[in-house]
């Protein structure tokens, strides 16, 4: 492999309140992701994808998360990154505002937190103000019972978000986004089944992206479509079986994001 990278939940109610148009919902995704770079210094450059999560600390104090694969930011030897946030012009359109981003401290230890063997990596960052509004709740992350409680299966659409190659969108460095089908079974529990596989073709750069899910997708036919979104997972890896691309993902379950934020909470939390 190559690495790039039916009971409802609180977020379901609630969603089933607000009736957001799910063109909404997947544009609260783009604007929650950024790009991730660092330069090599040969002209070229390390780059990926992460996307910010509103993860209040365990007091409620306010905190925005920055979520990416670990190897994203491990194959970075730097301390300093750049973040690509964008700014809004007043004529309506936008710039690329890329910024430094600290991701190791003085004594060159990582910044970020991960769950054990889970390419998954969390950090808390100070994001301007638009993006803290962006920020996608905790909420949105799937646990380990979502895929169940919505019948998701094999076949069934997921959308992504991410810069392969360093590619954006447009100039105003807006992520890409693609759709691809749940290409393995099982599913669940994810104990058992920690990555899933997506059937789409991956690129450097698309690693720390988000997969998720909204209304807009298909979905197995007779299966109730949920209306709720949700982040199914973090992307990581595509395969690659003897120096051939074969145009599948490998996605870790959101659940671990939620694991990696615990882990966050207890590396902050003051020694007894």
């Amino acid at each position: 492999m190559f690495d790039l990278q039916t009971q409802p939940t609180p977020f379901i109610e609630a969603a089933q309140t607000e009736r957001r148009p799910a063109w909404d919902l997947t544009v609260s995704l783009i604007n929650a992701t950024v790009q991730i770079d660092q330069p090599t210094g040969d002209g070229t450059r390390t780059v990926g994808t992460g996307f910010l999560l509103n993860a209040p600390r365990p007091d409620g104090t306010p905190r925005i998360v920055l979520v990416t694969a670990d190897h994203v930011l491990s194959r970075m030897p730097d301390a300093e990154a750049r973040i690509g946030w964008r700014t809004e012009l007043p004529d309506g359109g936008w710039r690329f505002d890329p910024q430094p981003l600290t991701i190791r401290d003085a004594a060159s230890d990582p910044l970020w937190t991960k769950p054990e063997d889970r390419d998954v990596a969390v950090m808390e960052i100070a994001a301007p103000e638009a993006f803290a509004r962006a920020a996608i709740p905790m909420a949105w992350l799937a646990d380990k019972d979502t895929f169940d409680a919505a019948e998701v299966g094999p076949g069934d659409d997921m959308l992504s978000l991410g810069f392969p190659r360093g590619l954006s969108a447009n100039r105003a460095g807006f992520p890409i986004l693609r759709v691809g089908r749940i290409a393995s079974w099982p599913l669940t529990p994810i104990s058992a089944f920690p990555t899933f596989l997506l059937d789409f073709a991956v690129f450097p750069g698309n690693s720390g992206g988000p997969v998720f899910w909204t209304p807009t997708v298909q979905r197995q036919a007779d299966v109730e479509t949920p209306i709720h979104p949700y982040v199914a997972g973090v992307l990581t890896q595509e395969v690659i079986v003897q120096e051939e691309r074969l145009g599948i993902g490998v996605v870790v379950h959101a659940d671990y994001i939620r694991e990696a934020v615990a882990l966050l909470d207890q590396k902050a939390a003051p020694a007894p």
